[in-house]
């Protein structure tokens, strides 16, 4: 049986970053996922005993990345696990993922979807047997990613895959922007009782300033209207409503 710990750094930027760690709780061994910074991650695990294993990157954008070349510094020759559509948007790449593709951190089989939307090779991370997936900027708690290089219908596609993992999947996204999401969400869906009661408790939670995540696929195919979009059609109006607002 897998022993594992899942932290999480609160970058605290203006962009509400969060920086996930995997830990395998036998070796103390992590990866790191999209490092925005460094030295919070350094000073983390330097004062939780932790050792760096891996990095992973979902997407080329630089809050995502920025932390990479220092890191590399401080640990060094650690791979780092990435899209290859974008190897040339990042540099520090050592292994180049496609979709479909499976490699290993330490004992925890590690399966890679391609989610193109927010960027043309944007990737996540899926481990089936601890039922855990780090999406990056594909899908947020009721909301998801800007479309700014793909298209609706490419994120749209993107997003049903990802609801089409196990309902009890742990998704693990990269921002806390949850609480800006439910007040759009209500505005679409305000016959969704379960999305007005997971909003009341979200705002509870962050008056607390405590964290929104990590949510569920089955949480999310009850409350996010994105994945709960009935067609191309309705998720892109959706979609570009929410761009407006």
């Amino acid at each position: 049986m897998l022993s594992f710990k899942i932290h999480l750094i609160d970058v605290q930027n203006s962009l509400q970053n969060y920086i996930w760690i995997l830990e395998d709780t036998k070796t103390h061994d992590i990866v790191v996922i999209d490092p925005t910074e460094s030295q919070i991650v350094i000073d983390y695990c330097e004062s939780h005993y932790l050792k760096v294993k891996q990095i992973w990157v979902t997407h080329w954008h630089k809050d995502h990345i920025a932390g990479i070349p220092k890191l590399l510094e401080k640990y060094k020759n650690v791979p780092v696990y990435g899209p290859k559509a974008e190897a040339s948007h990042i540099s520090t790449l050592s292994h180049f993922l496609d979709d479909s593709d499976i490699f290993h951190f330490n004992c925890f089989e590690v399966n890679i979807i391609a989610t193109p939307g927010h960027t043309l090779g944007h990737i996540v991370f899926y481990i089936p047997e601890i039922g855990c997936v780090f999406v990056g900027d594909t899908l947020f708690a009721m909301g998801c990613g800007r479309v700014f290089e793909g298209t609706h219908k490419q994120m749209y596609e993107s997003l049903q895959r990802l609801a089409s993992l196990p309902d009890n999947t742990e998704v693990y996204c990269t921002h806390e922007y949850t609480l800006s999401n439910a007040k759009f969400a209500v505005t679409l869906e305000p016959d969704n009782f379960l999305l007005e009661e997971r909003a009341e408790h979200v705002e509870y939670l962050r008056l607390l300033n405590k964290p929104t995540l990590p949510t569920t696929i089955a949480l999310e195919k009850a409350t996010n209207p994105f994945i709960r979009a009935k067609s191309i059609e309705q998720f892109s109006q959706w979609r570009t409503r929410k761009d407006n607002a």
